[in-house]
């Protein structure tokens, strides 16, 4: 993929004319008066020329066409829009400097432009909540062009209609509740208990990093049968750390920045998936062992809804979207833990509470405990109410959209904005604050809200919610149960805008009496 700054480039380059030929005096005096003036005459038009179309380029930018009126806003520099801003750091829990400061200029709805598309950012909780319900009638799920270039174009993300919800079914067979039941949580429990284990052994443990292969090897053995011990598939964890950590970065592709970084990661996770296809589609008599086995089996039906490609960025998009925003949930919280006592002794009465009611206080969480754990479930919403882990979720107008007195035209992006409602003080009090006891009294959060948007909302809403959730609940379970622990270093975040942790976070693990 070219880069959206050298496409600018590219385009610049069209538009302006090269620097005029610096002709000899002499030969000019030797041409004649006349023709040295027909040539600076001719010279100056274009340079004029010029300049008018890169005024009238720059003022239909800044000024796009519209069937009634656009929300407040600057869409920036031409091509490069606001894109520096979007993507400048921001090391606090709070909403970033670029929502914050335009949501006081502007208002709660405002336009702007992120690597070359004009989008609308909606802060407004009813706007919100009117895009998700209208996809597929005024809107689409839609992400920029860089961001379908990283998770393939026949991403998940970028299906609609029948053909994403027929893989949402496909997916519901591996995150339901049903395989929830009777399977991951057993399977999930006994991940927690083995790595917490491991890590008390050790001086320190970068928590992050633990976690995500803790969750990356449970997690991609149910999609592919992975086994780091097998040459083809002992570096695909690394690929992914390589893709993850330029994945919300600014989209130049040279070597040596993050975003070229990331790419190199998808390449290379896709060649090592690309390989398991071929392989499995040659051997039809292999069982079912793990979901890209029942992956192979919809693609050899007569008359197959998937493709080869669908089912390769499909499996890429769970390998990732399985193991990572739930790593950097699990790993803020511990820090929100570790900062604020109380919440972790109010959840240590509960989970200790439920080892006492246990025939056998060793014996792994039952679902039954799991539905129990009701302070942990506040704990849990109170945890990803902070996160923030998704900075933006996108759609695209399908038509020119009428709403809360402004016209998003046919085309235009649309950022739903989650961090701007969980922080915002109308709706949370003191909103910075860790306060699970807020979610006291209140019923369970199943989709969606107008106020609650950590999971996405609408049809789209994230098919992973509930294993997320289990396994934050039995990774506090085992944690606050068995052991105690300090902070050693790092904790500091950063969001780009996505949540990352630039010098780690690491922590000692000591085991309770």
């Amino acid at each position: 993929m070219q880069p959206y700054l050298q496409l600018a480039s590219l385009r610049l380059a069209t538009i302006i004319p090269l620097a005029p030929r610096i002709y000899d005096a002499k030969l000019l005096a030797a041409s004649g008066p006349a023709m040295a003036s027909m040539a600076y005459i001719a010279l100056l038009g274009a340079a004029l020329a010029a300049v008018v179309t890169l005024l009238h380029w720059t003022y239909r930018w800044r000024h796009p066409r519209s069937n009634g009126r656009l929300p407040p806003g600057s869409l920036g520099l031409p091509l490069v829009g606001e894109t520096l801003q979007f993507f400048a750091p921001n090391p606090t829990c709070d909403l970033s400097p670029f929502v914050k400061k335009r949501i006081k200029r502007y208002g709660s709805i405002f336009k702007t432009s992120v690597v070359g598309r004009p989008v609308v950012v909606s802060a407004d909780p009813e706007m919100n909540y009117y895009v998700f319900q209208q996809e597929g009638k005024l809107f689409e799920s839609w992400y920029p062009d860089t961001f379908t270039e990283i998770f393939g174009r026949d991403n998940v993300g970028s299906l609609h209609g029948f053909m994403y919800k027929y893989l949402k079914t496909l997916v519901l067979r591996l995150y339901g509740q049903e395989n929830l039941k009777s399977v991951l949580l057993a399977e999930t429990d006994a991940a927690c208990r083995g790595s917490l284990a491991s890590w008390a052994a050790q001086p320190s443990i970068e928590l992050k990093e633990g976690i995500s292969m803790m969750i990356f090897d449970l997690t991609a053995k149910k999609l592919i049968g992975y086994d780091p011990s097998r040459p083809s598939q002992k570096n695909l964890r690394k690929n992914f750390a390589s893709f993850i950590r330029g994945l919300i970065s600014f989209p130049v592709n040279i070597p040596g920045t993050a975003y070229h970084e990331c790419m190199e990661g998808r390449k290379n996770a896709m060649r090592v998936l690309r390989s398991m296809m071929k392989e499995r589609m040659a051997d039809p008599e292999r069982p079912c062992e793990d979901f890209f086995d029942h992956v192979i089996q919809e693609l050899r039906r007569e008359k197959p809804l998937l493709t080869e490609t669908i089912a390769l960025d499909l499996m890429f998009v769970l390998l990732f979207a399985s193991f990572e925003t739930t790593a950097l949930a699990l790993t803020i919280g511990v820090k929100l833990l570790t900062e604020n006592p109380k919440v972790v002794d109010a959840l240590r009465e509960e989970h200790e509470a439920i080892i006492r009611n246990r025939k056998d206080p060793d014996s792994g969480v039952t679902w039954a405990e799991y539905k129990s754990m009701t302070f942990t479930s506040q704990v849990i919403m109170e945890i990803v109410r902070l996160a923030n882990i998704v900075p933006g979720i996108f759609r695209k107008a399908l038509q020119d959209v009428e709403i809360k007195g402004y016209t998003i035209p046919a085309g235009w992006g649309i950022m739903v904005c989650p961090p701007a409602v969980h922080l915002n003080p109308e709706i949370y009090e003191d909103p910075l604050a860790f306060n699970p006891w807020r979610w006291q009294g209140k019923p369970e959060i199943t989709g969606g809200t107008k106020h609650f948007m950590a999971f996405g909302g609408g049809l789209r809403f994230c098919v992973g919610t509930d294993f997320s959730k289990v396994l934050m609940a039995t990774f506090i379970h085992c944690l606050v149960t068995k052991y105690s622990w300090r902070t050693v270093k790092g904790g500091n975040i950063v969001r780009t805008p996505g949540l990352s942790f630039p010098d780690g976070f690491h922590i000692e693990l000591f085991l309770r009496n």
